[in-house]
């Protein structure tokens, strides 16, 4: 397994995370396509075996649940000092004053909240899953700032909003002399590329390191365009972002197809290898819900793209609405 670090931090993590969205009890939350905890262990041990140590989830994933069987498994099978926990918060689990959104006193619960579920002292990595226009963004900085003091978060991050939205942050945090972001994770893949205009050559010049979400575009580019899995079928958020551009997407998927055709290499590993090749990039969040899932993303740490394969897989790609801040 490849490793690096995530930013400008000391922080080692492996160049694949395992985005843990994937499992948590199908009766729980809005996911109705997760693995149940049987099915998620022999998953996240592999994981484990194949040298990944980051992992990515979220107090929002099926109703918390998520976090519950990540953190069972990591206590298990893992050394707690060599592994790196991500979770983030900002989705609420219900509709209720107080419930969801970036205030102080919302970011303390839900973090001893996360805390509690993973059955861990800290989070190597605490991420505001989106911005919160409700919320004054000092009171949502400062509050970041003192669950790092605590000793509760080790570093902070965010996920996906505008690049002037995440430079403002960073500036409130400067100009108070509080903890700043030190990863965003944007959503990025072939069929998606709308961040490469300002958001990653932001972070390359501040230093942030990226890690970026859904990078086979919820499983489109795992397969040649067309073929459905009942994941995709039943996936109600993956069908939004990708609705209506289909006419613009399918060029794309039809070129990585074209090459993994004449390399006789699987759509995953060149979809994903696409994405590690990306400038700034430090580890794309796979999901795996099968063994050879994780085995894909791990070969695709080999697959070297030549410059002449880079442009053929990017030629198709047109302007595409932002999606995926809401």
């Amino acid at each position: 397994m490849q490793t690096t670090r995530l930013g400008r931090t000391g922080l080692t993590v492996s160049r694949i995370c395992l985005g843990c969205m994937t499992y948590g009890e199908p009766t729980r939350g809005n996911h109705a396509w997760t693995l149940d905890e049987q099915a998620s262990r022999p998953l996240i041990r592999q994981a484990l075996e194949l040298g990944i140590n980051f992992f990515d989830t979220a107090n929002g994933y099926s109703d918390g649940s998520s976090e519950e069987i990540l953190g069972r498994v990591l206590r298990e099978h893992a050394r707690r000092e060599e592994i790196v926990v991500a979770t983030k918060v900002y989705f609420g689990s219900r509709r209720a004053p107080n419930i969801g959104g970036l205030s102080r006193k919302a970011i303390f619960f839900e973090l001893d909240a996360s805390l509690q579920r993973l059955g861990m002292d800290y989070v190597d990595l605490y991420q505001i899953h989106r911005w919160d226009p409700h919320t004054p963004i000092e009171e949502t900085m400062e509050a970041l700032h003192d669950v790092v003091k605590s000793g509760k978060v080790r570093y902070i991050g965010a996920s996906s909003m505008y690049a002037w939205q995440f430079a403002k942050a960073q500036e409130v945090a400067r100009a108070h002399g509080w903890t700043t972001f030190v990863s965003m994770q944007p959503e990025l893949n072939l069929l998606y590329r709308e961040e490469e205009r300002e958001m990653l050559p932001l972070c390359r010049d501040q230093g942030v390191g990226v890690i970026p979400w859904s990078p086979l575009a919820r499983g489109r580019l795992a397969r040649p365009w067309g073929h459905s899995t009942p994941r995709m079928q039943s996936d109600a958020y993956g069908a939004s972002l990708f609705a209506n551009t289909e006419a613009l997407d399918r060029p794309v998927a039809q070129a990585l197809d074209a090459l993994a055709t004449r390399r006789g290499v699987p759509h995953a590993q060149l979809a994903l290898a696409w994405v590690l090749q990306s400038p700034g990039v430090t580890a794309p969040i796979i999901g795996a819900s099968k063994p050879r899932h994780l085995l894909d993303a791990v070969a695709a740490l080999d697959v070297q793209l030549s410059p002449d394969e880079v442009a053929e897989l990017q030629a198709p790609y047109q302007a595409h609405p932002v999606v995926g801040y809401e």
